[in-house]
């Protein structure tokens, strides 16, 4: 049975803070304290290996059992982590309050009670807390008891169940605004945009829903900001960029506009700048959108995000935001010139970014090379996405992928292995549930390229493919295999008879 990881895990994700703070609440016990000698030992490696962790501790008594010795050690850096970060975020200064709130109440200090009551359902109601809040007014309600059995009617109940019934509200209201978000974040992992008219269907119905076509329904600033972020998915699932930035936009705003509440969403925080980001690179508008990336850099800045979580967001979603918009520029030697920078950060956030991210990272990465004429560490890089292919998440990469595999192998004259992997590609995208015409054109043209060795034969070819392709991109959903490979550049760079560099840079300029 293979050795469990969490352990090296929870010990390798500790900041420098973190395991200081831990050493010296350890310093306070008294006792045996195996637990640091095993601490000690796991800190100092790379990987975890508990073969050699037994025989450095060959002689200790406490090896012998040593599950219950690691699970020991992982509860007191749990026990170690909630107190460091007691007061660090309002829920767990709020947790505290309504555990002193208990404690004073068993003690029958309802008076000294009631003053913490007060003072942590402030606290709720200002950063929108709806469930401690809700678990506060309970607590005012049992010291209404005490209050009335001690002849005190200063307050008044039908106030209190007239708040109640608002929180219950507003926080019933913010729980089916994540049910939809749910929905819509469903798609656009699994897919990227809506594939067929079934995913169109779909996000039709979410933006038709009442609480999102509907004015003022969202009844809290959270609400808001996710309402909005709702309608920005929507746009962008199905390309509509314009309708996407202004929703972002708001999203935004509103999160800007309420301090407190952004400093607690940092999540939906970065994703609204990254996603913000992604609209302006898709509109050509890159001034923006590296706007937009030193407003990323800046929140390492803020307190709010010196968290892991969110290090680990930041620094994949400004590496990502540069790749793309770099190579959608033509600028694939700016991407290049990242790649050390960002194999670092991979290595320092081991086992902490998401499959998604990773994905990008490398096709973004195949994709730049690609665009300076490496076409051999292209094909390194996207082999590896399609070598890892998963069922469900971000089928748009992989589709997409196969298609950039066949103009490599283009690229590289593999003139057999083209019409072998040709005719993969073909049963892959067939057997998926897309209606992109574009794919269709695609295979159908580079069967005909693969077969004809003629460079003017050739040239006639790529004639055609570009009218054909000009055609079909007047639809603009077609337009989507121009996210992931600018082809109507590369048959530009044919054509012309100039690098795909060139070509894409020449193609921006006439868009924007």
């Amino acid at each position: 049975m293979k050795p469990s990881t969490e352990l090296f895990s929870l010990i390798k994700s500790l900041s420098k803070s973190e395991k200081r703070f831990f050493k010296l609440n350890s310093a306070l016990q008294t006792g045996d304290k195996n637990y640091l000698k095993i601490f000690d030992f796991i800190e100092k490696q790379k990987k975890y290996d508990e073969e050699a962790l037994k025989d450095y501790f060959k002689d200790e008594i406490f090896i012998k059992h040593l599950p219950s010795e690691k699970n020991h050690l992982y509860k007191l850096l749990l026990k170690s982590l909630r107190a460091y970060y007691s007061d660090r975020t309002i829920s767990s200064q709020l947790k505290q309050e309504i555990k002193n709130v208990e404690i004073l109440y068993k003690k029958a200090l309802y008076k000294e009670c009631s003053k913490f009551v007060t003072r942590a359902k402030e606290v709720a109601k200002t950063y929108e807390k709806f469930y401690y809040w809700f678990e506060l007014i309970n607590w005012e309600k049992k010291l209404l008891e005490e209050a009335y059995e001690s002849g005190e009617f200063g307050m008044d109940l039908d106030e209190l169940i007239l708040e109640e019934t608002e929180v219950i509200e507003k926080l019933r209201n913010l729980a089916e605004y994540h049910i939809l978000y749910s929905k819509i974040n469903y798609i656009f992992r699994s897919g990227g945009f809506t594939r067929n008219e079934k995913e169109r269907e779909v996000v039709a119905e979410i933006a038709d829903y009442h609480l999102i076509k509907g004015k003022n329904t969202a009844l809290s600033t959270r609400a808001t900001t996710i309402c909005y972020y709702i309608k920005g998915l929507c746009a962008a699932s199905i390309r509509d960029y314009e309708d996407a930035l202004i929703n972002f936009k708001k999203s935004k705003a509103v999160m800007d506009a309420n301090p407190h509440i952004k400093d607690d969403l940092q999540t939906r925080y970065i994703q609204t700048l990254s996603f913000l980001m992604y609209c302006y690179i898709d509109s050509h508008n890159f001034d923006k959108a590296e706007d937009v990336v030193e407003q990323l850099k800046g929140l390492h800045n803020n307190k709010a995000y010196d968290s892991l979580d969110s290090e680990v967001r930041l620094f994949t979603s400004i590496y990502v935001g540069q790749m793309q918009m770099y190579n959608r520029e033509g600028e694939f030697q700016k991407t290049i010139d990242l790649i050390p920078e960002i194999e670092d950060g991979i290595e320092q956030f081991e086992g902490k970014i998401n499959k998604e991210k990773l994905l990008l990272f490398t096709y973004n990465t195949a994709y730049a090379y690609f665009g300076i004429g490496n076409y051999k560490t292209a094909l390194k890089y996207i082999n590896e996405v399609l070598n890892d292919n998963e069922k469900m998440l971000r089928q748009d990469i992989y589709s997409f992928s196969r298609i950039f595999n066949l103009v490599i192998h283009f690229e590289l004259d593999n003139h057999d292995f083209l019409e072998y992997d040709m005719k993969s590609t073909a049963r892959y995208l067939n057997k998926h549930d897309k209606d992109y015409e574009v794919e269709k054109l695609f295979i159908k043209e580079m069967k005909a390229l693969s077969r004809v060795e003629v460079e003017s034969d050739r040239k006639a070819l790529f004639q055609d493919f570009s009218q054909n392709l000009d055609e079909l991109l007047k639809i603009d959903r077609e337009n989507v295999i121009q996210e992931y490979f600018d082809l109507r550049s590369w048959l530009k760079s044919k054509l012309e008879g100039i690098d795909f560099a060139e070509a894409v840079s020449k193609n921006v300029k006439a868009v924007s």
